[in-house]
C-alpha cells in the first residue's frame, strides 16, 4: 500500500517537534529569498547523518526563523496544515520555549503566542492538537525547572505536559529530576526522550528517576528483554519514530528496526515522524514503509493508533470522541 492510500486514514501523532518541521512554504514566508533548491540544501539533512548530535545541529537555520511572534505563528499554522493534509486527527506538538528568546521574547510570551496560534489553527484545519513544553538535556537545573513551571502556569490551556528532549548521550538526568518532581506534584503529564542515542539502560534510568508515562523513542529497550516486561507492567507507551532512527544510524535499515518486535511483544507502541524537516517524511509515508517492511495492515495501524490515543495527554472527552473515528475508518 502506498503513502497516498494511508493519507486518507485518520492518525494520531504524539511525537512531533514544532521547530523541526518547517515546510518550504513556511521558510519562504519567513525568508522570501530562499529558493526551493536552497531550502533542500540548507534546511533538509540527507537521508543518513553521522548521529543524533549531527542531526540536531542542522536545525539552527529553522530555529533562527522562530524568534519572533510572527515566526512562531507561521510555524504553528504551517505544521497544522501539514497534519491536516496527512490525515492526522490528533497531535501533540512539542517545543522548548527557552530556545525562542533571541529576538527579545520572554518565555511566557513564547508560550502565549504558540498557544493562541494553535487555537486558531485548530479552528482553521479541524485537527485537534495539544502542546508539550520541552526542557533539553543540556539545560541547567534552573532552566529545566523554569520550563516545568511554565507548563504548570499554562495548565488548562492547550499545554498538557512536559517533555525532556535533546541528545541523551553525554548528559545525565541530574539537572532534570527536580523539574519532573515539580511536574508530578502539580499534576502535569510527562514524557521523556530515552533509548535513542543510548541503550536500554537509558530507558530504565529515565523511568526510575523521572517517572514519565511515555518514552520518546525508547526503541533500544529491545536490547533488554526484562525491560520489555517492565514497560508492559508500568503501561509505558513508546513514541516510535522509525525513519528518524534509521537516518541517525541507530539501525541500518527499516527492516532492522525493532518497531515490529516491540509491537509483537505487546509493548504499547505508536508511530510518529519526530520531525518533518530534519527527517522529511509524513505519517502516511511511515505507514506505507511499515506495511512494506513488516506487512502491517489496517488492524495493526488501528491498534497502534488506539494505543497512542490511550497514551495521549488529551482530555478524556476528546479521546472518547476520537476513538470511534479511528475504529470506523480502519474497519
Amino acid at each position: 500500500m502506498t503513502g497516498n492510500h494511508f493519507r486518507f486514514l485518520p492518525k494520531v501523532e504524539l511525537h512531533l517537534h514544532l521547530d523541526c518541521s518547517l515546510s518550504f512554504d513556511a521558510v519562504r514566508t519567513l525568508s522570501p529569498s530562499v529558493t526551493a533548491a536552497q531550502y533542500v540544501a540548507a534546511y533538509v539533512p540527507p537521508s543518513r547523518v553521522t548521529d543524533l548530535a549531527d542531526l540536531l545541529r542542522r536545525n539552527a537555520r529553522s530555529l533562527a526563523l522562530l524568534q519572533t511572534p510572527w515566526g512562531l505563528r507561521v510555524a504553528v499554522h504551517d505544521l497544522m496544515r501539514q497534519l491536516r493534509d496527512d490525515g492526522v486527527v490528533y497531535a501533540e506538538l512539542r517545543f522548548a520555549p527557552l530556545q525562542h528568546l533571541e529576538g527579545g521574547l520572554q518565555p511566557k510570551q513564547v508560550v502565549q503566542t504558540v498557544n493562541h496560534a494553535l487555537e486558531q489553527a485548530i479552528r482553521e484545519t479541524g485537527v485537534e492538537a495539544r502542546l508539550l513544553l520541552c526542557t533539553l538535556r543540556h539545560f541547567t537545573a534552573a532552566d529545566s525547572l523554569r520550563t516545568a513551571q511554565l507548563a504548570h502556569a499554562f495548565q488548562g490551556t492547550y499545554v498538557v505536559g512536559l517533555d525532556l528532549a535533546g541528545n541523551e548521550a553525554g548528559h545525565s538526568l541530574d539537572a532534570h529530576v527536580a523539574a519532573f518532581d515539580y511536574a508530578h506534584r502539580h499534576g502535569l503529564s510527562c514524557t521523556a526522550h530515552a533509548g535513542e542515542a543510548r541503550g536500554a539502560q537509558s530507558v530504565r534510568e529515565t523511568l526510575d528517576r523521572l517517572h514519565p508515562s511515555r518514552i520518546g523513542h525508547g526503541v533500544r529497550s529491545i536490547e533488554e528483554p526484562e525491560l520489555l516486561c517492565e514497560l508492559k507492567r508500568r503501561r509505558v507507551h513508546l513514541e516510535v519514530c522509525p525513519s528518524c532512527n534509521v537516518q541517525i544510524g541507530i539501525f541500518g535499515s527499516l527492516a532492522a528496526h525493532p518497531v515490529d518486535p516491540l509491537y509483537r511483544a505487546g509493548v504499547s507502541v505508536g508511530i510518529n515522524t519526530d520531525t518533518r524537516t530534519l527527517t522529511p517524511t509524513t505519517l502516511s509515508a511511515e505507514y506505507a514503509r511499515l506495511s512494506a517492511a513488516f506487512r502491517w495492515d489496517h488492524s495493526d495501524f488501528l491498534r497502534s493508533n488506539l494505543m497512542a490515543l490511550d497514551a495521549s495527554f488529551a482530555e478524556p472527552a476528546l479521546k472518547a470522541r476520537l476513538r470511534p473515528v479511528l475504529e470506523c475508518a480502519y474497519a
